[in-house]
């Protein structure tokens, strides 16, 4: 009865962890882009949003933040490519608004520990390719964070109601040590134990046109 129990116990275990392991996207080389969407420049950057979320065994954190300009391609209502440039300024912390605490997280988030806002005021996705799968979109582009360009897949949709066009990607996780953010990862420090700060961080676009 105690190898069963213990069995069941293990399997629980298993399973639990599986499920709670985040799935990142895979980075590849930048790929080299023919257009330049952003000239363009019609996106609602108003009414566009980044929105953002990093987790720790202590807890977890999510936020926003704005988009500085940028253009979205669509021709006979399908997406061929656009540029999102991300204005790093905006970080915004959404779990503790109007907090000290939030002051705090963004200050720290916007120093050179995180994303060094100050060298590196602005990011960028470049959509690269767009390929539709039952209904959905897997978009490839180039994602630049502090000057470290790398290729990603994300799904996405996109609809347009009017004249207007909404670029919607699902939730994705990246891995920021990939783009060189690297403070608290246990991945490059094993000695931090429970102390550490998830290497993957959640990602979600909200693109919406002029």
């Amino acid at each position: 009865m105690k190898k069963i129990i213990l069995s069941i116990v293990v399997a629980a275990s298993v399973l639990t962890a599986c499920k709670n392991k985040k799935e990142k996207v895979e980075v590849k080389e930048a790929v080299k882009v023919e257009v330049n969407a952003a000239d363009l420049n019609n996106v609602n950057t108003e009414a566009s949003v980044i929105s953002w979320k990093g987790t720790k065994p202590t807890g977890a954190h999510d936020g926003t933040v704005a988009l500085k300009s940028g253009g979205l391609v669509v021709e006979d209502g399908e997406l061929k490519n656009g540029v999102f440039v991300i204005d790093m300024t905006t970080i915004k912390n959404e779990d503790m608004k109007g907090s000290e605490g939030a002051g705090k997280l963004e200050g720290h988030l916007s120093s050179p520990d995180f994303f060094d806002v100050a060298k590196y005021p602005t990011s960028k996705f470049v959509i690269t390719s767009v390929k539709e799968n039952e209904g959905k979109l897997a978009v490839t582009g180039n994602l630049t964070l502090k000057d470290i360009t790398k290729s990603i897949t994300i799904p996405a949709t996109i609809s347009t109601e009017g004249n207007i066009t909404t670029f919607k990607s699902e939730t994705f996780n990246v891995d920021r040590t990939d783009f060189g953010v690297t403070y608290k990862s246990k991945k490059i420090d094993a000695a931090l134990k429970d102390k550490f700060i998830d290497d993957i961080m959640e990602l979600q676009f909200t693109v919406v046109t002029k």
